[in-house]
């Protein structure tokens, strides 16, 4: 059974994707030089969880850099600068 659901809609329609508990969910939105990455997972300790990762979108020269999570509780924390 689906522990996780991802929508999606675009040019071609909606679209949806499942995740386990164990396998987790993850998504990349992005543009030409900017994009979003999250990755759902579930952690034994703190329930569901999404990090979230700002990116350099289809850039050849991709990377990323994190952002800060979503809690089981819906809260955003953000990461630690420096850290």
């Amino acid at each position: 059974m689906a522990h996780f659901i991802a929508d999606i809609s675009g040019s071609r329609g909606p679209a949806s994707r499942l995740g386990s508990k164990s396998s987790g969910i993850q998504s990349h939105t992005r543009g030409w030089a900017a994009g979003v990455e999250v990755v759902g997972r579930n952690d034994a300790e703190l329930g569901d969880v999404f990090d979230i990762y700002a990116t350099t979108g289809s850039s050849p020269r991709g990377r990323r850099a994190f952002v800060g999570y979503v809690d089981a509780r819906g809260q955003f924390i953000a990461a630690k600068v420096g850290a």
